[in-house]
């Protein structure tokens, strides 16, 4: 019961990160139908820029500033790079963004340096919240969890019962008659991008001391994200937030069992065969690194549109 209990809680906690990361992929590639191979590379920077502002200012500032600067620098992106090869189609966008992502990978390794570097959790959330089982569950855990849900439920609200929300929508289905209302709609597509990296770095604030802040941060859960965001389905924020729960739960209870692919097979009624034997063998923890892709796969094979997308 110990262990189902603390993984959970652990479990919502990463998958809360990773919708802290894929809202704003999210948001990007459902308003803009922008293939953003450097959101990655925008929530590595989150982190940085927090690890180095706070050693000037500390960390309750650079929790503010941090998501602005990235969110500008974003939009700079869009205004002067992406912008120009967007009427071209998909595939420039895709490989306008993937140099960028090795360009900024490559910046801060240069600054940096290529090892992790001390971004700690700041002192003021550096104790248990509760304790489960004599497992203490952090307070800084527990507030990046509140963040990630009062983000979600501002998303929702603002895409679905404001007058910008409505604009951003139909600036991708309608932009002609938008912008001949009057309307600058390259400027909404700007601050919908700049919005979306301020989410990403919103995401490496929070999640760089939380995790480990390395230049190997982008691929290793960047990719998650694009995972999450054709799961739960294109255009859709709640099926986003659902994928996510469902990706960090599954990969952490697979990541804290000892279970093997032989065992798992046992308990479901299975008889496993001697001829696979070494198969059998595999761990679970093992095969959590592949599972987001695993789920990805069997998605895309069942519903194309994903869990709660709207188109294909």
């Amino acid at each position: 019961m110990q262990l189902i209990t603390v993984s959970l809680l652990n479990g919502v906690f990463y998958g809360l990160l990773l919708f802290m990361l894929a809202s704003g992929l999210t948001l990007i590639f459902s308003m803009m139908g922008v293939l953003n191979f450097a959101h990655g590379a925008f929530y590595m920077l989150g982190a940085y820029f927090a690890f180095q502002a706070g050693r000037w200012i500390g960390f309750w500032p650079a929790l503010l500033i941090v998501p602005l600067v990235v969110g500008t620098l974003g939009a700079a992106v869009e205004h002067w790079g992406l912008r120009r090869v967007h009427w071209y189609g998909h595939v420039p966008e895709l490989l306008f963004t993937f140099g960028l992502a090795f360009v900024v990978h490559e910046v801060v390794q240069a600054v940096w340096g290529r090892l992790p570097v001390n971004y700690p959790i700041p002192p003021s959330l550096s104790f248990p919240a509760f304790s489960v089982f004599s497992a203490d569950f952090p307070a800084y855990r527990l507030f990046m969890m509140a963040i990630s849900l009062a983000l979600f439920g501002v998303l929702r609200l603002v895409l679905t019962r404001t007058r910008i929300g409505l604009l951003v929508q139909a600036a991708l289905v309608q932009p002609d008659m938008l912008s001949a209302l009057g309307h600058n709609v390259p400027r909404i597509f700007a601050l919908v991008f700049g919005l979306g990296c301020g989410m990403a770095g919103l995401a490496g604030v929070i999640g760089g001391n939380a995790f480990v802040t390395e230049p190997a941060m982008a691929e290793s859960i960047g990719t998650i994200a694009f995972v999450i965001v054709v799961i739960g389905g294109l255009g859709s924020l709640t099926g986003a937030f659902v994928a996510s729960l469902l990706v960090g739960i599954v990969q952490t209870f697979c990541v804290a069992s000892s279970l093997t692919i032989g065992g798992l097979l046992g308990y479901v009624g299975a008889v496993p065969r001697t001829a696979y034997g070494d198969l059998l063998r595999i761990s679970l923890a093992n095969l959590a690194p592949l599972l987001p892709y695993a789920l990805l796969v069997l998605t895309l094979a069942i519903r194309p549109r994903g869990l709660m997308g709207r188109r294909e």
